[in-house]
C-alpha cells in the first residue's frame, strides 16, 4: 500500500471525499431531467433493461456494482473486445449515449454512496485483477473515477498497460488543482472526441 504524504492523504479521505458528495449530490438534481429522458429513451428504443449493473474493482480492491445506461443490444457479446465508433453491438442510441458520455450518468449515484469519485482511475474490471503487478495495484489506492487521467489522454485509444500507467501517475500526484485540470478536460473530451486528445504516456514508464 502507498503511504501518502500527510496532506496528499487528508485530501484522498476526507476533504475530497466531501466535494464528491457534495458534487455529485448537486449535478444529479440539476441533471436530473437529462437522466429522466435518458432512461425513457433506453427504455423504449430497444429491448432490454434500462440500467447496464457489472462489478468492478474500487478502493483497496472492494468490489462493488457500478451502474451505466444500457447501450448495448441483447444479442450475445463478442468477449475481449473493445466497442469504438458505430459499432454494430450498439443500440441506434447506444453510440450518441457513449459519443457524450451520458452513459455514465448513472454513476453519480455510485459517487453519493461512495464507491468512486469525479476524479480518479476508471473502475478496473474484477477479472483483470489477476494481471496485475506491484505496480499496477497501486491504481487501487485512490477511489475509482468517473473520469481521470487516461481518460482525458485517449481512454480506450490507450492500451490498458498505458492506461494503468497514467492511473498509478495520478495515484501518486493528484491534488485539488490536478483534479479541477481534469475536470475542464474532460468538458473538452465529451464535445471534442477522446481521439483528439490521444497521448501515449512517456516510454520510461515504470510500468
Amino acid at each position: 500500500m502507498l503511504e501518502f504524504p500527510r496532506m496528499h492523504r487528508i485530501y484522498h479521505l476526507y476533504l475530497k471525499r466531501f466535494l464528491d458528495w457534495f458534487a455529485a449530490i448537486l449535478a444529479t438534481t440539476l441533471l436530473s431531467p437529462i437522466l429522466a429522458v435518458a432512461a425513457l429513451w433506453v427504455r423504449f428504443d430497444s429491448p432490454g433493461p434500462v440500467f447496464f449493473i457489472q462489478k468492478r474493482l474500487g478502493w483497496r480492491g472492494k468490489v462493488f456494482d457500478l451502474y451505466k445506461f444500457r447501450t448495448m443490444t441483447d444479442r450475445p457479446r463478442t468477449p475481449d473486445r473493445e466497442i469504438v465508433g458505430r459499432d454494430p453491438e450498439l443500440t441506434r442510441l447506444g453510440f450518441w449515449l457513449r459519443r457524450f458520455k451520458v452513459d455514465e450518468l448513472p454513476q453519480l449515484f455510485n459517487i453519493i454512496i461512495g464507491d468512486m469519485s469525479f476524479i480518479g482511475p476508471r473502475p478496473a474490471l474484477v477479472g483483470q485483477l489477476a494481471e496485475y503487478d506491484d505496480f499496477s495495484r497501486k491504481r487501487l489506492e485512490v477511489r475509482p473515477g468517473l473520469s481521470g487521467l487516461s481518460q482525458v489522454n485517449g481512454n480506450i485509444h490507450l492500451s490498458w498497460q498505458e492506461r494503468w500507467e497514467y492511473d498509478v501517475q495520478y495515484v501518486e500526484k493528484a491534488s485539488f488543482l490536478m483534479d479541477v485540470s481534469i475536470f475542464f478536460r474532460t468538458l473538452a473530451v465529451v464535445i471534442m472526441g477522446e481521439r483528439r486528445f490521444l497521448h501515449k504516456p512517456p516510454e520510461d514508464g515504470n510500468g
